[in-house]
């Protein structure tokens, strides 16, 4: 059973309570840069992108919120750290949420200066940490970094903003150790009704992360916890998104979008499957195909392909140097391996 936490308002996304899954991302080009940064944004709002946040570290970055706002569609972030006065100017240029650290923004006036303009335009904040940041005294008190510290001090946090009566609150605790993050939402879910922000962090490049992220998210995804997730990848962003939504996809909390399934080739495969596969892949995950529902198939010989095409609403099914373009189980035209993306494509165009 999902965690049930209190529903949150993010610039229009709701996350908690019965709302679905948001997903996440970061931008990696500089704020300050409003054409690099919308073209970034506007490039993973197609890829499926939810939430976005920048990285605001000068006033430079904090100025640019208005321009990059009247560009997008989809919520701003605003990450901020040391300087308090940044998130002031976040949330004064129309941030919809801010990200901080109450132990790093300048003490608790100042900490208070940046709640009470939150809450005068009721605008989220997120807090939370990670296990690189984690307390002296938390590293001492538990022998160092532990699932048990990050959650006293992801809980003390959300605490401080609590006493000075405000609850519009996110909390994330993350870790690049997989097994440590997940036992730290284990321990964290029965501890808090706010809405968690989940991922494994710096879990790596495109390869290695996607492993660590899929195993970590997978798993807490599946004891019903989470309410927005953020890949994080070394790359791309819009991989992140790709990624978060296959997660969540294979664990059956989003529907939508063309699931390829595609056999792993042996020395009966006769055309080249891996090219094919890729280029079917890279097709459908393109708008406006990754706008259709459907489960397509790319196999590469007579053992499975004819049955796990059938499987499918439409399948390539290899032979040699040829192949068969399977339409809802039936055999609808031969073509010739050179041919047969091409053919694969115009039955696709038929379903947008």
């Amino acid at each position: 059973m999902r965690m049930l936490t209190h529903e949150v308002n993010i610039g229009g996304v709701r996350i908690g309570g019965n709302n679905r899954i948001a997903i996440q991302s970061m931008c990696n080009t500089k704020t300050s840069d409003v054409e690099a940064t919308v073209e970034q944004i506007l490039r993973l709002e197609e890829a499926g992108c939810e939430i976005i946040r920048v990285a605001v570290p000068d006033k430079e970055a904090a100025a640019a919120i208005p321009a990059i706002k009247s560009r997008i569609h989809i919520p701003l972030v605003a990450d901020i750290h040391f300087d308090y006065k940044l998130a002031l100017l976040s949330i004064e240029n129309g941030v919809d949420k801010i990200r901080i650290n109450p132990g790093n923004i300048g003490g608790r006036e100042k900490l208070e200066a940046v709640v009470k303009a939150a809450s005068a335009r009721n605008i989220p904040i997120r807090v939370g940490v990670n296990s690189g940041s984690l307390e002296k005294e938390l590293v001492a008190k538990y022998g160092g970094v532990t699932a048990e510290g990050l959650v006293e001090s992801a809980l003390d946090k959300a605490r401080m903003i609590e006493e000075m009566d405000y609850g519009n609150i996110v909390i994330s605790i993350k870790s690049s150790d997989v097994l440590m993050c997940v036992r730290a939402h284990e321990l964290i879910k029965d501890k808090t009704g706010h809405p968690l922000h989940v991922g494994i962090t710096e879990a790596g490049t495109v390869w290695a992360g996607n492993i660590k992220s899929s195993i970590g998210l997978g798993i807490i995804l599946h004891e019903g916890i989470g309410d927005t997730i953020r890949v994080s990848l070394t790359g791309d962003p819009v991989e992140e998104v790709r990624s978060a939504i296959q997660i969540l996809k294979t664990l059956g909390l989003r529907h939508g979008g063309i699931e390829v399934v595609s056999c792993p080739t042996c020395g009966r495969t006769s055309i080249d499957l891996v090219g094919l596969a890729e280029k079917v892949n890279a097709l459908v995950s393109q708008p406006p195909y990754n706008r259709l529902d459907m489960k397509v198939a790319c196999m590469g010989c007579v053992v499975n392909g004819p049955g796990e095409a059938r499987e499918a609403e439409l399948g390539i099914c290899g032979g040699k140097g040829e192949g068969l373009i399977i339409k809802k189980g039936e055999v609808i035209k031969k073509a010739a391996e050179a041919e047969l993306l091409n053919a694969f494509k115009a039955e696709l165009d038929k379903y947008l």
